[in-house]
């Protein structure tokens, strides 16, 4: 058998417009997400729909609106052109892109791949660190969708690339021209998106694979050495205790001290 592979990348999703009523219909499906939120339906949904969304909305549409690109959302806009570069780059397979939440529709990607008759299809979802937030959600949304097909093909999923060589050469050069353009600065800060605590308590290794990002990298700018870098965590949602330390409270630190 001539063996077909194609590859499907996922991301996580991002609102059709900068608007309160595409915003809404994102963090629903979003949060409603168990893998995200934990919180047994019965009490989240309520809170969510009565509370959260009509309140976050409206807030979340001004910062979007102030970042929103012509083409669209930036998430979505450069997870497109990362798919054109890896189309580009093998020709011959064919890479389709799908969010777990919202557009591009993941089952419609699906669909066009598994039309080439695969008999291997590599998932790879578009975060460097594993968490079951993300990376997990990912599977498990691919995994429901595949449920309705009788032939499957066999199945590499990516699980994580915190310290891929790949990976670290890129944040490498990435740190490096922005030393050529603004000057060194006195601390280098990694800030990675959060997740709760309790989630790391309950097996999630996601601060493992930031830690190994961190190390990697650090290893990788000598002679940058590393007690002038910083390993932060951003974007807390909700009152209970997320990864630490916290981003802005680092920042908020290091301003009073200056």
């Amino acid at each position: 058998m001539h063996n077909k592979v194609g590859v499907l990348m996922v991301n996580l999703g991002t609102p059709d417009m900068p608007t309160v009523p595409a915003i809404k219909r994102y963090l629903a499906q979003f949060l409603s997400d168990h893998r995200v939120i934990d919180r047994s339906p019965w009490l989240w949904w309520p809170l969510l729909h009565a509370v959260i969304l009509p309140f976050r909305a409206p807030r979340l549409a001004k910062l979007y609106q102030s970042i929103w690109m012509e083409e669209g959302s930036p998430l979505l806009v450069y997870s497109q052109r990362q798919q054109k570069a890896l189309a580009a780059r093998f020709p011959s397979i064919p890479v389709e892109l799908g969010m777990s939440y919202g557009s591009p529709c993941l089952a419609k990607a699906i669909k066009t791949l598994l039309s080439h008759d695969l008999t291997k299809l590599i998932i790879l979802p578009l975060y460097p660190q594993y968490s079951a937030t993300t990376s997990a959600a990912a599977w498990d949304a691919v995994a429901n969708i595949l449920k309705s097909y009788r032939r499957l093909p066999s199945i590499q999923f990516i699980r994580d690339y915190a310290e891929h060589p790949a990976y670290i050469n890129a944040l490498k050069q990435s740190v490096e021209r922005s030393f050529n353009q603004h000057g060194q600065p006195d601390k280098l800060m990694l800030s990675f998106h959060g997740i709760p605590k309790r989630y790391a308590k309950l097996g999630d290794d996601y601060p493992h694979c930031c830690e190994h990002t961190f190390r990697a990298l650090s290893a990788a700018l000598t002679p940058w050495s590393e007690d002038k870098m910083i390993m932060a965590y951003q974007s807390r949602f909700g009152r209970e205790p997320w990864l630490m330390p916290y981003t802005d409270k680092t920042l908020k630190n290091y301003r009073l001290k200056g």
